[in-house]
């Protein structure tokens, strides 16, 4: 690019699990498009390289976070893996927010290990939310599908009660000019969405959500889009993923974690990634776990397809908000 490589603060996960691997063996196709800064300490990757039999790439830059090292166990829930994983976020977001990186990309964490750890967070996302106070929105995909997920890690019987017609109204909105989507499928709760309050009545607040979020951006002068229509449902779930729709859609909004990350994940598991959108700074991930069943065993070289697309669109993204060219 014109401009430069955009500058990505990474942070390397649960060093018992697959992250590390990701990064030392990926550095070289990642680094022509990004300039990465790997929130490590000399020692830890050191041991993480010796375990892999794999060379540290001579321009791997790396910061050390405020963590204590200790003896990676390829595979373990550990708590003290947690507490690194979390400095190094932590470290790698502060990064962000000070100016100094372009975006943060995750390496997966161990939820239990966070647990631990003490740590009062079930995730990166949930995280985030605290750190900037802000409702972050989980989207998960790729170019052929993103999935925007209006309820995330809460039981299921719990989600009806979220559904408001405000906060979905403001969630729809908040996705669309995140994405600049101008065509969102949004999901039913309900089987057939309700087949008219037969199966459900939660499907009512959706549709004056919808209606409330198209009439605000129809009324916003600075969009340009010569249609009215720019959320469309609800969908019945079960049909919403067909090719046939898939044709009409790329993004996507899902009202529960499984509903939407079902058939993404059966379609486009080994590309997609997790953009945490709606906060001040951009930040992408892996769309996979710690993969402890394979962490360090050398003879399987662990898919990085998530990874380098993680990267990918922080590239792109970064060009369209500043109208960058190559």
């Amino acid at each position: 690019m014109k401009h430069g490589k955009p500058r990505v603060a990474v942070s390397v996960g649960d060093l018992n699990g697959i992250g590390i691997a990701l990064a030392l063996r990926s550095h070289w196709r990642v680094a022509q498009d990004a300039d990465p800064l790997y929130f490590i300490d000399r020692e830890m990757l050191e041991q993480a390289a010796d375990l892999l039999e794999l060379p540290i790439p001579g321009d791997f830059r790396i910061l050390a976070p405020d963590a204590e090292p200790f003896s990676i166990r390829p595979g373990v829930i550990d708590a003290r893996a947690g507490a690194y994983s979390f400095a190094s976020f932590k470290a790698a977001v502060d990064c962000c927010a000070e100016g100094h990186a372009d975006a943060l990309c995750t390496l997966p964490i161990h939820k239990e290990a966070w647990h631990r750890a003490g740590l009062p967070y079930k995730g990166h996302t949930d995280a985030l939310r605290d750190f900037f106070d802000a409702q972050a929105i989980m989207m998960l995909g790729c170019p052929k599908m993103y999935v925007g997920l209006y309820t995330e890690h809460i039981p299921l019987k719990e989600v009806p009660a979220q559904i408001s017609e405000e906060r979905l109204t403001r969630f729809l909105l908040d996705f669309q000019r995140e994405t600049g989507a101008e065509k969102i499928g949004v999901l039913g709760l309900n089987p057939h969405a309700g087949d008219g309050g037969v199966l459900g009545t939660e499907e009512t607040i959706i549709i004056k959500a919808i209606e409330t979020a198209n009439q605000t951006l129809q009324n916003n002068s600075t969009f340009n889009i010569q249609h009215s229509t720019f959320f469309v449902g609800p969908l019945v779930p079960d049909t919403a993923f067909t090719p046939a729709m898939r044709r009409e859609f790329t993004h996507y909004v899902a009202l529960y974690h499984d509903q939407g990350l079902i058939p993404l994940k059966a379609l486009h598991f080994d590309e997609s990634i997790n953009v945490s959108l709606n906060l001040p700074i951009l930040r992408t991930s892996v769309d996979h776990g710690t993969a402890f069943d394979i962490a360090y065993r050398r003879e399987i070289t662990p898919n990085d397809r998530s990874y380098f697309n993680a990267f990918q669109y922080i590239v792109e993204r970064k060009k369209w908000i500043l109208g960058w060219s190559d």
